[in-house]
């Protein structure tokens, strides 16, 4: 088996020795090459040329941002049956991917968990969500997890400018920027129109949060669940708040924290759906994977499924 091992050496707790003591592990097994990242995009250049170069293997050791590049490095040009797998060893913060597919976020469980995989042949065919937008090129965005418009979308471009100065990223961080973008958000509501198949329009919604899987995300090690319903092998499942007013707003995150299960008369929750389309008047910040993509005014977020093979 031949197999590309791409390390973000920038995550949060990916090391030299981790990387070292992964690497001797795999070369037991597989016939490995490693790339270390050095610019934003290299993961998916590199994974795109490993696809291309008929590789079996390709093993993201890195944060969920790494993840994100090395699968839609390998799914450049559309899902092929004889693609690579897709091998995760965490090495960020939150590692959602991995938490959702069962994957251990200690690198040296889940080093274990890929060469039983790889020993034993255990693989899953799982869907993904893809992301259509102005501000894209023609073949969209992939996203495993989550994807949003609005106040998660400004949290995600908020982290992003203040690990950009050298900030740690942490549930700390992650809340008084949150904290941030809610105010303003009060100040300057945003409006957006959502279109999900067979229902009309939801007209003047307060943000637009789509997943792929459930939990989308983990405050520190508590799961974050909306849409529970929602897995890799359906649909897309969507949250969306007609309002961000705090006794809506407030409930809502109760909910969230305390049930995992909210529900609410100010709340569009629907899950497995083909796509979901959002509009607004004015550019809204968009994010995939938390990852920050920039503005627009106009999105479409499409279910894919059996797009990518896993190490499991």
């Amino acid at each position: 088996m031949r197999a590309l091992l791409v390390v973000n050496p920038q995550a949060t707790t990916t090391t030299p020795a981790g990387r070292d003591v992964l690497a001797h592990a795999l070369a037991s097994d597989v016939k490995l090459e490693i790339v270390q990242t050095s610019y934003r995009g290299h993961a998916a250049d590199a994974a795109s040329q490993a696809a291309a170069d008929g590789f079996d293997l390709v093993i993201a050791h890195g944060g969920d941002g790494t993840v994100n590049e090395v699968v839609n490095g390998v799914l450049r040009g559309g899902p092929r049956p004889d693609g690579p797998m897709v091998g995760v060893v965490p090495g960020g913060s939150a590692n959602v991917f991995a938490g959702a597919l069962g994957i251990p976020r200690d690198p040296v469980e889940a080093t274990h968990v890929l060469l039983q995989s790889i020993e034993h042949g255990t693989r899953r065919r799982i869907g993904l969500g893809q992301v259509f937008a102005d501000v894209l090129d023609g073949d969209g965005r992939w996203f495993t997890f989550n994807a949003g418009m609005g106040l998660d979308a400004d949290v995600v471009a908020g982290v992003e400018h203040k690990r950009a100065k050298g900030h740690h990223a942490s549930p700390a961080l992650y809340l008084s920027v949150a904290l941030k973008a809610y105010a303003q958000n009060l100040r300057k509501p945003q409006h957006f129109t959502v279109e999900i198949p067979d229902e009309p329009p939801f007209d003047d919604v307060g943000m637009v949060f789509v997943s792929n899987t459930d939990p989308w995300t983990y405050f520190g090690d508590k799961a974050i669940r909306l849409n529970p319903s929602t897995s890799f092998d359906g649909g897309l499942g969507l949250s969306a708040l007609k309002t961000l007013r705090v006794p809506t707003a407030g409930r809502f995150v109760a909910q969230v924290l305390a049930t995992g299960n909210p529900k609410s008369g100010k709340l569009v929750r629907r899950d497995d759906v083909g796509y979901v389309r959002v509009k607004c008047e004015e550019p809204a910040n968009l994010q995939v994977d938390g990852d920050f993509l920039g503005t627009t005014t106009a999105v479409e977020f499409r279910a894919v499924p059996d797009a990518l093979t896993v190490a499991v």
